[in-house]
Order: structure tokens, then sequence, then C-alpha cells
């Protein structure tokens, strides 16, 4: 028992220091440099300079959107302008241009035979188990309509019929989208709109190459720059993205906090699709004949919808992330110390020998021993004196 607790006395009041070996090896002393190389890099190239590790940054973008549609075009004969084709007419953020129009007139409540072939019938059983469904154009009643060939419905008759051949409105292409955008960074109280106010926003149109800065966009560009196809897009509708991204450094004047603008297809996952092509909606106007009874006109719109997207960043210096990340850096240059380590004293040949030159234990028996004087010997130091040309450390040359 009490050689145990001897013992663990004696290796917990130990004192471990440095002991400095110097290998004379080239390709050890080239992985060494080496690694320490990449890992000052790292840190200078992509910490630093392309992370801007030194600044702290504000991703909390406060952002606000309006848009405004400009243009005519003609649908089925009759000329169509904003307040016909843009849908909600609102001017927010996500809006429709809507580019085809199937109408049903005259529509009251009442019973009627659906329009959809999967409701095909010769009689009442083959209704009975569309009960229920959601794709009718009405609640099923269960009972055929023989002479029409199709199930009964109940709700606004007649049933919409959307295989009607409507043209497309092909003058969409021309209209100009104006979108107006501010935004503010709140941990740097930096507010930013995405045009200058002294800039003449009536004659400009957007180009990522002559006018990067103009916030009208005309549509034709866009359905180009998303690499559409025009003809497919009026016929069955899609969705666009126009991004806004502000990367702002504000270690420069903040004049240079500009919007980069860029679009993409939101649609493209769902282009082979079996359901799902393109954008369409409904919305109906209501009225009320003279004996009060209500009807409605549907419209089944096919549309593009735009969607306004706007992301940023801001980054200003801060000592706080320069001093931790130049902390951190210093110290992951020890790492080529504990890598070249590693393949020294556990995959070289003369490891066991490395090992003994690197560690060696003290103890105060042996201090003693080697102070003792002996009979016919001399201390290479005399006591009072101090070797001030020993730096303590042992060179080592191998061929590694």
């Amino acid at each position: 028992m009490t050689s145990a607790l001897c013992s663990c006395m004696t290796s917990v009041l130990t004192y471990e220091t440095y002991k400095s070996v110097v290998v004379r090896s080239w390709p050890l002393g080239i992985m060494y440099r080496l690694a320490q190389l990449i890992i000052i890099s790292y840190f200078v190239g992509y910490v630093f300079l392309y992370e801007k590790a030194y600044q702290v940054a504000d991703t909390n973008i406060e952002s606000s959107v309006t848009t405004k549609v400009k243009g005519f075009g003609k649908l089925d004969n009759a000329v169509m302008d904003v307040a016909d084709y843009i849908y909600p007419p609102q001017g927010e953020g996500a809006f429709s241009i809507i580019t085809k129009i199937i109408e049903t007139d005259n529509q009251f409540q009442g019973r009627c035979p659906e329009s959809e072939k999967e409701f095909n019938c010769s009689s009442n059983a083959d209704c009975i188990q569309h009960l229920g469904s959601v794709q009718a154009d009405g609640m099923i009643t269960g009972e055929c309509n023989t002479t029409a060939g199709y199930c009964e419905i109940e709700g606004w008759c007649p049933a919409e019929d959307d295989k009607v051949k409507i043209k497309p409105m092909p003058e969409f292409v021309n209209f100009t989208i104006y979108i107006k955008n501010s935004i503010r960074f709140p941990l740097f109280n930096v507010t930013r709109g995405n045009f200058n106010s002294t800039k003449d926003i009536e004659t400009c149109k957007y180009d990522k190459i002559e006018d990067p800065f103009c916030p009208i966009f005309q549509v034709d560009y866009i359905l180009n720059e998303t690499r559409q196809n025009v003809t497919m897009l009026a016929e069955k509708g899609g969705e666009i993205g126009i991004i806004i991204q502000w990367r702002c450094n504000l270690d420069h004047d903040v004049n240079f906090c500009v919007p980069k603008y860029s679009f993409s297809q939101l649609d493209a996952p769902f282009q082979n699709a079996k359901l799902s092509k393109g954008y369409n909606f409904r919305f109906a106007k209501y009225y009320k004949t003279e004996d009060g009874t209500d009807y409605r006109r549907l419209h089944k719109a096919f549309a593009i919808r735009f969607d306004v997207i706007v992301t940023g960043t801001a980054r200003k210096f801060s000592l706080i992330p320069t001093v931790i990340n130049v902390i951190t850096a210093v110290t992951s240059v020890g790492m080529g110390t504990v890598l070249c380590d590693l393949i020294l004293l556990h995959c070289s040949k003369r490891a066991q020998y490395y090992k003994e030159k690197k560690y060696e234990e003290v103890s105060e028996e042996q201090i003693n021993e080697s102070l003792t004087p002996k009979p016919g010997s001399q201390l290479s130091v005399r006591r009072g004196n101090s070797s001030c040309n020993d730096s303590g450390a042992i060179s080592l040359s191998t061929n590694f």
C-alpha cells in the first residue's frame, strides 16, 4: 500500500521541460518546412485574404422591394394593360405576368357534367369511385350524366373546359420591370438603395455590361439570361428568380456598396415532371343578375411568376476576430512539428534511438550522484559558475 502510494506521488509530483534535439535530415527538414508553408499559405491566402477573417460580418439584411411593370399586349383580340395582366396588383417582390387566359363565362351555382376525361362514365358505379375527389371542378355527386357521358358535379356550372386553344400574348417579352430595392445592415447602421437618386432611370435599361446599375429590366433580356424557351413559357407559364446580391466591404467608401443582379429558372427541377409543369392559377370576377342571383366569370391564367430575392453580407474590420485568427495561425504552425515528431518517433527505422535522445528522465539521486566529487575527478562546471555558451541542444546527424 505504501509502495503504491509512493509510486503515485512520484508520478504526480514530477516536472517536464522541453529538450531540444536537432535532427540533421534533408527529407525530414523539407517535410517540416513544407508543412509550415502550407499552413501559413492557408491562413494568409484563404482565411485572411479570401474569407476576410479579420472582419466582422453582418448577414441580417433588412430589405424592402417594390416593383412596377409597363407595357401593352394583345390577348384574344383585346388590348391588355398592366391592370389586366399583372397579378397581384400591389407591386410586391413576387408578381406574375399573365401570358394566356382561358375564360369560363356565366357560371351559376347548380349541377352539371364534368369536362375532364378521367370522369367519363356509363353508369353511376363509375362515378361513385370518384366521391370526395379534389381533381374535379366541383363536388362529385356520384351520379352519371349519361347524355354527356361524364360524372355530375355540384358547384359552379358549366364546368371549366381548359382544352380550349388560346393563342398567348406575344408582346410580353417587350414589357419592362422596374425594381426599387432598399436595404439596411443593422449591425453597422448602413442603408443603401439599388440606384443613385441622381441617376436618370427613365431612359435606361439594365445590361450587365453596358448599364449594370439600371433598375429597369426588359423581360426578353431576363429570359435570354435564363435560356428559356419563350414559346413554351408563354404557353405553360414558369417561375423566374431575380436575385439581388449585396456584398459590401465597409472598410472602403460606402458608395462602393452596390448590388449585383443575376437571374435563375426557379422551376427547373420540375421541367421533366409529369405534373406541375409551368405555372398557372385561377381567379374569378363576380356579378349579380337583376333578381340578385350571383354568377361569375372564371379565369384560368397561365403566367410567368417573378420572385425578387434579396441577399446580402456587409463586412468591416474588427480587432477581436483579427487577434483570434492570428493566434490560431501562429498556433497551427506548430502542427508541422507534431507531424515530423510522429514520423521521427514512430515511423523511422531509428525511432527507439530518437526517443532515447528526445526523452530523458532525471531523478534526485542522479543529480546528487553527478554533483558528488569522486576521488581524482573534477566537476566540469564548478559551483558558483555557469556555462553561458551551452544552449542545451543536442545535434544529431542522420541519413533519415
